[in-house]
């Protein structure tokens, strides 16, 4: 958890490839942001977000899940 005195944490630095916006988990969400599609990495693959006004103050992690739900049985 990051001191609310230091401010949010983002990366000066946005990563492009092939035309993507490449994003970490660990960068809060300003209002800057909002409107714009970023891709966020969750360990296996490349998830895309789009920003909108409810997630200005969390991290990109919140909306990247890294684990699949498990279902037991067949699913009706």
């Amino acid at each position: 958890m990051r001191s609310k005195w230091k401010g949010p944490f983002i990366k000066q630095k946005l990563y492009l490839k092939k035309n993507k916006i490449i994003i970490f988990r660990n960068i809060e969400i300003v209002p800057a942001f909002v409107g714009f599609c970023f891709y966020v990495y969750n360990g296996k693959s490349f998830v895309n977000i789009t920003v909108n006004e409810k997630m200005i103050g969390h991290k990109f992690g919140e909306f990247c899940f890294t684990k699949s739900k498990l279902y037991y049985g067949s699913k009706n």
